[in-house]
């Protein structure tokens, strides 16, 4: 018997005010880029979805050279309009690998969004994200994982429940951290919130308040220390000095899985 074929939306392009916007056949973003500025990240959630950067050692903070970067792997599950995927590549010389479903949307991606095409560092794969995180061979092979799978019509993560973010915690080394964007009109922050605190241990996860759109970005690490808050200012300083990222902002809005500023 044939598997049943998964119908995968269209992508639809739109433009804004110099911004560049990816749709799945909905009204709804799904990514974004400042067209004269291809590499920065536009949107204030895909930005925090940068925020593992805090746990990064000062000494990776402090080395801009593309060959140390090079050592560290970010994985990207969901590609969107690709600006997680440019910016660990393209501005932080890491290497990247991207993990997409839809082929139209890796199309739309090199099309419309200047992703490059794969090389020595960049691999876009095209696979189901549920799968590739139980590859053996990804397993504590990762620095940075970037989890943010939405359908066309945004109404809950796609995937979302504790056996998901146990497999994701296997992938990251030691110190590694994931990062995931919770949004949905249907799904529960508190709930998802939750079943990240089982997979990785309640010290070891935190949470941004919403962003204006309704984006709520979660930081969960695999490790035990804690960093003080004098030294995730001193790294906040670190990453704005490096890529630019407002990184000292995250600061004031991150809070504990209670709801407690850090």
């Amino acid at each position: 018997m044939k598997a049943k074929a998964v119908l995968l939306p269209e992508v639809n392009i739109s433009e804004l005010n110099g911004v560049r916007y990816l749709h799945l056949g909905s009204e709804w973003v799904q990514g974004s880029m400042r067209i004269a500025k291809p590499n920065d990240i536009a949107l204030e959630y895909v930005q925090r979805m940068m925020a593992w950067l805090l746990f990064m050692q000062p000494s990776d903070l402090a080395n801009s050279a593309a060959a140390h970067w090079s050592e560290k792997h970010a994985v990207q599950l969901g590609l969107g309009a690709g600006a997680l995927t440019k910016f660990c590549h393209q501005r932080l010389g890491m290497r990247t690998t991207a993990v997409e479903l839809n082929p139209q949307v890796v199309q739309a991606c090199r099309q419309w969004f200047r992703l490059p095409h794969d090389d020595a560092r960049l691999q876009v794969l095209l696979a189901d994200a549920g799968q590739a995180v139980r590859w053996p061979h990804w397993e504590q092979t990762i620095d940075a994982l970037q989890v943010d799978l939405y359908d066309e019509e945004a109404a809950a993560p796609v995937l979302d429940d504790a056996g998901f973010y146990g497999d994701c915690k296997r992938l990251l080394k030691p110190g590694g951290c994931m990062s995931v964007n919770l949004f949905g009109r249907a799904s529960s922050f508190d709930d998802s919130l939750q079943r990240i605190v089982a997979a990785f241990g309640q010290e070891s996860v935190w949470a941004f308040r919403p962003t204006r759109e309704g984006n709520t970005i979660v930081l969960a690490r695999q490790a035990a220390d804690k960093p003080t808050r004098q030294e995730l200012a001193e790294r906040a300083q670190a990453v704005q000095d490096l890529c630019g990222l407002p990184a000292a902002k995250w600061l004031k809005v991150l809070c504990s899985p209670t709801g407690e500023p850090i």
